[in-house]
């Protein structure tokens, strides 16, 4: 398939930059997920490498080929759209062939071609139904099938599966990988679902006002975010402020500005840094505290202030001081801890993640 690079791009709408000078490499054959809240740019990325918008600066390369100024019909590009844009007035077959009737692709090949693309998709059978006679899921598969049934370098996916209920749109994220990884095409994704950008990339980037946050593998991301804005949008996370009081051994004890200390992994801080600590709520064990347990770095004491069930998991808001923290706990055999009771949370070191502010 093939590799696509984004050097210097930048788009604006008057004083706005809706890119601001964004560099991204998507290896080939990567699932990448592009996420950020409205108007942070990643989607004004994606249309860009559709082609339905010209950069005012900056170059996009598929395979070292710039494609900046090359016209959208022109580009060897597949993409699914939010409303996945099926054509009501024919069946699916129809929708599917369409891009090689306009390439005046043989009427056998056509066959052919649209045949294996129903198999790849499992809607073998269903080649005659219209639109409004799918499901949201088998529209979402024709729509795929419509943008790869011309074999296309590189597919790009806007939002695909925001309009499916929870349910099926975990199934056909289970599906759009298998179909990612059967035919190995390289593939970029917008979504506001994190859920769905951590279970399907192989590497994902933040935005935030028109520029890269963070880009990396999932993991990386969430467990290591850069700043307060990544921690923040991928997932929960629980910030403590303070300044660093000593270091040894490689740990730093950090004297939070609401009283208490914590430590957390060195790294290149020095005595006396101010330091931003982010801490995700999965990371927290909690506790009924024991009767005179004292509080120490890493282990404070707190009064539960609600707890949030939610299935497969509960949400604790733990009230320290006039500070509040986020606790999540699978929801286990014992039952929820009651609310104005008196917990004790505890953490490992590695956990604390100091972060820009």
């Amino acid at each position: 398939m093939s590799e696509v690079a984004v050097k210097g791009a930048v788009k604006r709408y008057g004083p706005i930059a809706a890119l601001d000078g964004v560099d991204l490499t998507f290896a080939d054959g990567e699932f990448f997920g592009l996420l950020g809240p409205s108007g942070s740019g990643k989607t004004t990325l994606l249309r860009a490498i559709a082609g339905f918008i010209e950069l005012d600066a900056g170059e996009i390369r598929i395979d070292g080929t710039d494609i900046s100024r090359i016209p959208v019909h022109q580009r060897n590009i597949g993409m699914v759209f939010q409303n996945y844009a099926l054509f009501p007035h024919m069946n699916v077959a129809e929708n599917i062939a369409f891009g090689l009737d306009v390439r005046n692709v043989p009427a056998a090949e056509i066959k052919q071609r649209v045949g294996e693309s129903l198999d790849l998709v499992r809607l073998a059978g269903l080649e005659q139904r219209r639109p409004k006679q799918l499901s949201g899921g088998q529209q979402q598969r024709v729509a795929l099938a419509r943008a790869l049934v011309t074999r296309p370098q590189v597919l790009l996916l806007d939002e695909p599966l925001s309009a499916l209920d929870k349910h099926l749109r975990q199934e056909m994220q289970v599906e759009l990988r298998r179909i990612q990884r059967q035919i190995g095409i390289t593939t970029i994704f917008v979504t506001h679902d994190q859920e769905e950008a951590l279970t399907l990339s192989d590497r994902v980037a933040i935005f935030n006002k028109g520029q890269v946050v963070q880009a990396g593998s999932p993991r990386v991301v969430y467990e290591r975010p850069v700043d307060r804005f990544a921690a923040g949008f991928l997932g929960e996370a629980n910030f403590l402020d303070g300044r660093v009081s000593g270091i040894a051994g490689g740990v730093a004890r950090v004297a939070l500005s609401t009283g208490g200390e914590v430590l957390t992994p060195a790294n290149e801080l020095g005595v006396n840094d101010a330091v931003l600590i982010a801490l995700r709520p999965e990371k927290i064990s909690i506790d009924p505290a024991p009767a005179g347990v004292a509080a120490m770095p890493n282990r404070i004491l707190g009064t539960v202030s609600a707890a949030i069930f939610s299935g497969s998991s509960l949400t604790y808001r733990i009230a320290v001081g006039d500070r509040i923290f986020i606790v999540f706990e699978q929801n286990k055999s014992r039952a929820p801890l009651p609310e104005h009771s008196t917990v004790m949370l505890e953490w490992p070191t590695a956990d604390n993640v100091v972060v820009k502010s």
